[in-house]
């Protein structure tokens, strides 16, 4: 560089940016770009100010979008944001590096990551939300099927208890009437009560007996013969009265003594009335009682007596609980507690739901702060992602081509491993593991997804086909009519009328249901819920291989914001690439007498069988890449068998260094490029 602005030639773009933009924009605005930081200051201010500020409210919405918070803290937030991103863009270089580098690492890694967080999003509202309301819609049928059947049986129970309640409301109602119909029914019952068990009819006290019976049976017997006696006395003392009534009107009537005695004798033949004596047989045989009066008057009058005493009624309905199954009532609390249950597993969903949407938004974050961690690795570490062959790589290998030292371009085979040409659209092996990497992941979320749309879909053919196959119509039909006619006007004919009368009741029932409300209405995916899965998954797979080219694009945007840097390290590699090409011979030498006893070789051996058929497997031994047979170069000294390619037997200038003296080695070049050597 010194010995250009001493011969006043103009500076050599060093980068392919560079070029371009010299070629395309005009001198000033490519001197802004590219010149020193001095250069246009209030210009650079201005835009710097207006990058942040861009930015700012780019990753402001990007982070606050999906996170819920009110109108005033986000617009708080959002001010003090894009104030902080403006001062950046202003007064750090890092800042707008970093805030650039994120486009090509959202087409990379990091962009993957987003996308997978947006798949699993698309996932949990698409098919796995689908599974949760098509479950819930089946389980509200079940309960709503449940509630359907309790129904009916309870209109069926009401028809068959219904008489029976209203024969007891109706007793409860009439009480009262119970109580003065039981009260008279207990005053003429007094009346046989009296007959029955009364002290009159017959001489109590000549009738010892009857005090000394041992039941009311004999009592009853006891009293009926002492009454019938007493009958049979009192009519025999009548007669002796009536003749001695006779007796004297008759000596009234006849004044004439001794004449009157004489016609009046017959009234003295009051012996005739001890005839009636002959009765006392009759009323044994002619009045018998029978022989379970006792005990059923005994009975009755203790029924009397209770009757009488306070008659009251009260209906008493007792409700027994349904037994519980799995802890819920299912007549009364299945619905509910269905309802309860799916109302926790809704809102566990939407703590889900906003854990993802604040995972999509800390995605930025993590861009961001991945882009900041590669420019502070760039500034910080001088190998850090230092393997490109860049332009001014190639402008270091001419000027000293030019000078006449030793070159590194064309690369060497066993070279082109450790460096990479950024303008190559093939993959480098040391990029392909990542590549590798990415397929898996995409490959292992594809088949989580199959599995979950296939779940989705056979359920949804299973509830469809419930749907279509359980209608049922339901047809409860009763006829009730009674007509119980009670005659009498006794108390038990009115007893019986205001009891089992309630039962003269009609009714006519006729209900026609079905279960339609009832039958689960599964819903199927859309078109724009497969779409929100499947394109992020096809840009996943479509990002695996563009990451290699946003990972080299990050260098390009790196060494725009810090050219300096780029060249300490390009010169960097170039040097320390041409202290390997300076080694090489003797790295090889004793990677090959150290490798001749490796599994290689024992490898090899096993393939031995395979050389009689005309296949015969080779391995180069310093690139250790496959060589067909065709190809291979195998040493021709004696007890020597490495194998070479064509391409690393000419770098190694047609020797084999494994078999060789130590003194054939190439002569040793140990200068550099005349900038300064940086070490890592």
């Amino acid at each position: 560089m010194a010995r250009l602005r001493e011969t006043g030639g103009s500076k050599a773009p060093h980068s392919t940016l560079e070029k371009i933009s010299k070629c395309i924009l005009p001198p000033r605005v490519h001197g802004f770009l590219f010149g020193p930081m001095s250069d246009f200051p209030v210009v650079r201010c201005l835009i710097g100010a207006m990058f942040g500020a861009l930015s700012g409210v780019g990753l402001f919405f990007g982070l606050i979008h999906n996170i819920a918070m009110t109108t005033v803290p986000r617009i708080v937030v959002g001010y003090v944001f894009v104030g902080l991103c403006i001062l950046g863009g202003i007064f750090s270089q890092q800042f707008r590096c970093s805030v650039l580098m994120m486009f090509p690492s959202m087409l990379g890694s990091k962009g993957r990551t987003f996308l997978m967080i947006c798949v699993l999003r698309g996932l949990y509202q698409g098919p796995i939300a689908n599974i949760q309301r098509n479950v819930q819609d089946v389980a509200f049928s079940m309960g709503c099927n449940i509630d359907l059947q309790i129904t009916h049986s309870k209109v069926m129970w009401r028809m068959v208890t219904e008489p029976f309640v209203e024969v007891v409301q109706e007793i409860v109602k009439d009480s009262e009437e119970f109580q003065k119909e039981a009260q008279s029914v207990s005053r003429q019952f007094q009346k046989v009560r009296d007959e029955v068990m009364g002290q009159y009819g017959y001489d109590a006290l000549g009738n010892g007996s009857v005090h000394t019976a041992n039941s009311t049976q004999e009592e009853y017997v006891e009293k009926t013969m002492a009454r019938c006696d007493y009958v049979v006395q009192q009519g025999i003392s009548r007669c002796h009265d009536w003749f001695s009534d006779k007796w004297d009107e008759c000596m009234n009537t006849i004044q004439a003594p001794l004449i009157n005695h004489f016609l009046c004798v017959p009234m003295k033949f009051n012996f005739l009335c001890d005839v009636m004596r002959v009765m006392t047989p009759w009323c044994t045989e002619k009045i018998p009682v029978e022989g379970n009066f006792g005990q059923t008057f005994d009975k009755l009058d203790y029924s009397i007596n209770r009757l009488a005493e306070h008659f009251t009624t009260s209906a008493v309905f007792q409700k027994l609980e349904q037994q519980s199954v799995f802890g819920v009532n299912i007549i009364q609390d299945f619905s509910k507690e269905l309802s309860r249950v799916f109302e926790e597993k809704a809102v566990i969903a939407e703590r889900i739901a906003k854990v993802i949407n604040i995972l999509l938004s800390f995605t930025f974050i993590t861009v961001f702060t991945s882009a900041f961690g590669y420019v502070r690795k760039f500034n910080r570490d001088i190998c850090f992602d230092n393997v490109y062959i860049t332009t001014y790589f190639r402008q270091i290998d001419a000027r000293r081509t030019r000078a006449g030292k030793r070159q590194l371009l064309p690369l060497k085979k066993a070279e082109r491993e450790s460096l990479i040409n950024p303008w190559s659209f093939s993959i480098h092996s040391s990029e392909l593991m990542p590549v590798i990497v990415g397929f898996l992941q995409v490959v292992s979320l594809a088949l989580f997804v199959c599995v979950l749309l296939a779940v989705d879909g056979i359920l949804y053919n299973i509830f469809d086909l419930i749907r279509r196959h359980t209608f049922t119509e339901y047809s409860v039909t009763s006829v009730r009519q009674a007509d119980i006619v009670i005659g009498g006007d006794s108390m038990l004919a009115r007893l019986l009328r205001k009891t089992i009368g309630a039962f003269n009741t009609s009714s006519n029932l006729d209900v026609q249901t079905s279960n339609l409300h009832c039958l689960p209405q599964p819903h199927a995916l859309n078109q724009s819920n497969y779409l929100w899965i499947f394109i992020p998954l096809f840009l996943m797979g479509f990002m695996c291989c563009l990451q290699v080219y946003t990972n080299r694009l990050q260098r390009v945007i790196t060494a725009f914001y810090f050219p300096k840097r780029e060249k300490k390290r390009i010169l960097f590699l170039y040097n320390l690439q041409i202290q390997k090409r300076i080694c090489f011979i003797n790295r090889q030498r004793k990677r090959l007498m150290f490798r001749k006893q490796t599994f290689k070789m024992m490898l090899s051996a096993l393939f031995v069988p395979l050389k009689h058929v005309g296949c015969w497997l080779h391995w180069c031994w310093v690139c250790d890449g496959f060589v067909r047979q065709n190809q291979a170069v195998v040493c021709s000294s004696d007890g020597c068998t490495i194998i070479y390619c064509q391409h690393c037997w000419r770098d190694l200038g047609n020797i084999c260094y494994g078999c060789s003296p130590q003194n054939q080695s190439e002569p040793q070049d140990s200068d550099s490029d005349s900038d300064v050597y940086y070490g890592c």
